[in-house]
């Protein structure tokens, strides 16, 4: 007897900047690579971090069939895409329909995301100098900027506190295999 199990997964890649004036948050904002965005400012690179895990909410899992269906009305993720991030530490649950913090931001994706590899999808969203200056402590992707958008996912775990003067590039990439 064979089974068939398709399984999610996400990995998210974080990278703090120091960025007073705000270039990096542009160099990332207009699509500038991560490599070489350490390259070039190797010295302003505070952390580079790794997380994986995530869950996929109920609420985004239909609205990908519902694409997938072709439903009129239904927009697609794409340049709408937005990477929010805020201060909940509620657990996640598949219900939820986007972030739960008092603090929250959420920030289109940077020019030339998401982008398609293999079998995942992956979005980046830059954070600059002004941008989100809190606990991060949760994130979702969602086709919108804004809770009212439908959200793939939602992720809880400490990222750190972003304050004024640094830029934070979240990559989120989702797996479906």
């Amino acid at each position: 007897m064979s089974s068939e199990r398709v399984k999610g997964a996400s990995t998210a890649r974080i990278f703090k900047f120091n960025d007073p004036d705000g270039v990096i948050e542009k160099l990332a904002r207009s699509g500038m690579p991560i490599d070489k965005i350490i390259e070039l400012f190797k010295d302003k690179l505070v952390e580079a971090r790794e997380v994986k895990g995530n869950l996929f909410l109920n609420e985004g899992i239909n609205y990908i069939w519902r694409l997938v269906k072709g439903e009129t009305g239904i927009v697609p993720f794409g340049a709408n895409s937005c990477i929010g991030v805020g201060d909940s530490t509620t657990p996640a649950s598949p219900d939820q329909t986007g972030l739960l913090g008092v603090n929250k931001s959420y920030k289109r994706v940077d020019s030339g995301y998401p982008v398609v590899n293999g079998t995942q999808l992956i979005f980046q969203s830059t954070f600059g100098p002004t941008d989100a200056n809190f606990d991060w402590n949760e994130w979702t992707v969602a086709n919108g900027c804004g809770d009212e958008y439908a959200n793939i996912n939602r992720k809880v775990e400490a990222l750190g506190t972003k304050s004024a003067g640094s830029t934070w590039i979240l990559q989120v990439a989702l797996t479906i295999s």
